[in-house]
């Protein structure tokens, strides 16, 4: 997900991507180690994503 397109959003839907993000985190390493993971750079992909969010997080509570 583009950080511009995260930037937009508010806190409550910032919180909402990250508690999505960690929970697709779950699925995907559970995946991996059942073997049943068909692209293995998803999981990077999510944790990118997922720490775009977190830094966009603590910017915002920064700045209030």
């Amino acid at each position: 997900m583009k950080a511009e397109k995260l930037r937009e959003m508010n806190l409550d839907d910032l919180r909402g991507e990250e508690k999505k993000l960690a929970e697709q985190m779950f699925r995907l390493r559970f995946q991996k180690a059942l073997g049943q993971l068909d692209n293995a750079l998803k999981i990077r992909e999510t944790r990118r994503d997922l720490a775009r969010v977190k830094t966009l997080l603590k910017e915002k509570a920064a700045t209030r």
